[in-house]
């Protein structure tokens, strides 16, 4: 691979035969300089970049669209979450996007996406700016440290990332002046008008989606490590739920924190790093995170910095709560790198119930797995979100769905059919409020939860008796090693009993409301895996 070649692909397979310049390939040190001297960030004491996202602190998943167009308009879930552009307004704003980029310098990294050799995808990123490439180099596998080529000639997937550029909806078919767009036939994502890097990780996530399942494979929004021992647990949570912060076991190497696969050989990591969300984050209770916010190679999004003194502020949200550090996994000290391993011994289901009722942990049949699995519950708490004054439920099927491109029932099918071939143990873990639901309550004491999962990974709630409890139908366990053993039944911790019924039966009900979607196609079995209370209502 040469210069000449990447220009070659850039005019003629993109259009961008104009630039002013190609930064390929650079180095996190060469993006560093650039990425400070073109103003971009700032760095702070201990060595990572700060960069400001501007308006935008978080996804757009109103902008999303996918195109539609012949080879994939049978596949794709079409609907709030997979919006239809039509290919005429997509080839308008990518004629655009090439006008807009002619005379400006573009930064190239060519990446891979999953660590199975055998299913990865090779991958382009362009974007303006040199943070934005370094985050794509943090996040993705590169390749020079696997001792493979740097580039190749025609990546499977390319990224054309144009943050400073506005589309107009009118000309455009867009809903605002932000957009990001898969086009699986021209197997290209545009992504413009927002200048947070998650869009570029996340896009990819959601074209791996599309891709692994029609080859058998499994894919999954999750953490997963693996023990001594060889034992694999795969931690399926949304943001906020713990998938980062519990993956992240000394004891256990860590084969990634967000996106995954499952196919015939065993869990391979989608990416090459991780994305932490780190407001509040503190030394004592997550020393291996911390340290990577002040450590050379990262990129923080959003976080407070003193102007002076370079100082970070993990605790200040006034920018936003979605504050973000991204970093390579090998940062982690007993990371795998690249990714992968076994199939799972344990699968561990993680929500955050702001309501307080569900219990800490309880272990799931098969069918159990795949109807939470489906359900996706965590819970908002007030003040995260504008309107939010009070624990919202939140159901996000497959604990993924602006990601999951195709129907939720071929990941859930996927899901029971390894969880049966493999003898998977499953389990769901609460990190949420106990005594009460969020501002009576308190948040589950993560010294808990971690000793919680230990006991869940270790086998040592195998034996331990069970009782169902009677509103969730759960299995949950009367003891567990270092947990005393009030918390592990929710309406315990309650000292209006009455109080708790009401909050449980209410959320009970959300579930069986939500599940109605997924009815048609789906078993009796699974439909009758959820809540005992108000499942006829």
């Amino acid at each position: 691979m040469t210069m000449n070649t990447i220009a070659t692909y850039l005019a003629e397979t993109l259009g961008l035969g104009e630039l002013s310049a190609i930064h390929w390939n650079q180095t996190a040190p060469v993006l560093y300089e650039s990425a400070v001297r073109n103003g971009e960030v700032q760095v702070a004491e201990g060595g990572s970049i700060v960069a400001y996202t501007g308006t935008f602190t978080g996804r757009a998943p109103k902008e999303k669209f996918t195109v539609e167009e012949d080879t994939s308009r049978d596949y794709i879930w079409w609907g709030d979450v997979n919006k239809g552009m039509k290919e005429a307004h997509f080839e308008r704003l990518l004629a655009d996007a090439q006008t807009f980029l002619k005379g400006k310098s573009v930064y190239v990294q060519d990446l891979l996406a999953g660590a199975d050799p055998s299913s990865e995808l090779p991958i382009r990123v362009i974007t303006q700016t040199a943070w934005h490439a370094l985050f794509a180099q943090n996040m993705f596998i590169r390749p020079n440290e696997l001792g493979r080529e740097l580039g190749v000639a025609e990546p499977r997937f390319t990224v054309l990332h144009v943050p400073e550029m506005q589309a107009d909806p009118a000309v455009h078919g867009t809903n605002s002046g932000t957009f990001v767009i898969i086009n699986f036939k021209q197997r290209l994502v545009l992504i413009g008008g927002t200048h947070y890097a998650g869009e570029i990780k996340k896009s990819i996530f959601s074209v791996m989606n599309y891709v692994l399942p029609r080859q058998g494979i499994m894919s999954m929004h999750s953490s997963a490590n693996v023990g001594k021992e060889g034992d694999v647990a795969v931690l399926f949570g949304l943001s906020g739920t713990g998938k980062t912060t519990l993956s992240a076991d000394p004891e256990r190497q860590l084969i990634g924190d967000d996106e995954h696969g499952w196919s015939d050989q065993g869990v391979f990591n989608i990416e090459g790093g991780c994305y932490a969300k780190v407001i509040n984050l503190s030394q004592e209770q997550e020393p291996m995170i911390h340290k990577t916010t002040h450590t050379f190679g990262t990129v923080l999004e959003n976080v407070v910095m003193d102007e002076v003194t370079r100082k970070l502020d993990l605790f200040d949200g006034s920018i936003t709560e979605n504050t973000r550090s991204s970093y390579p996994v090998t940062q982690v000290p007993n990371a795998l790198y690249p990714g992968k391993a076994g199939h799972p011994k344990h699968i561990i289901m993680l929500t955050c119930d702001a309501f307080g009722v569900l219990p800490p942990i309880a272990k799931l049949s098969t069918e159990q797995a795949m109807y939470h699995f489906m359900s996706g519950y965590t819970a908002k708490v007030a003040g995260t979100e504008k309107g939010v004054t009070e624990p919202t439920a939140t159901f996000s099927t497959c604990f993924g769905a602006p990601f999951m491109a195709l129907h939720p029932s071929v990941y859930a099918g996927l899901l029971g059919k390894k969880i049966n071939e493999h003898g998977v143990s499953c389990w769901l873990l609460n990190t949420g409020w106990s005594g009460g639901a969020y501002g009576v309550g308190k948040r589950m004491k993560i010294s808990h939860t971690r000793a919680m999962l230990n006991a869940a990974l270790n086998g040592d709630l195998e034996h331990v008796a069970m009782k169902v409890d009677p509103i969730f139908g759960l299995s949950v366990p009367t003891e567990c090693p270092n947990v005393p053993t009030e918390v592990l039944d929710p309406s315990s911790t309650w000292e209006d009993k009455a109080a708790y019924e009401a909050k449980a039966t209410q959320l009970a009900s959300s579930f069986h409301e939500n599940f109605k979607k997924y009815a048609e196609g789906t078993s009796e079995a699974i439909r009758n895996a959820g809540p005992l209370a108000g499942r006829n209502s």
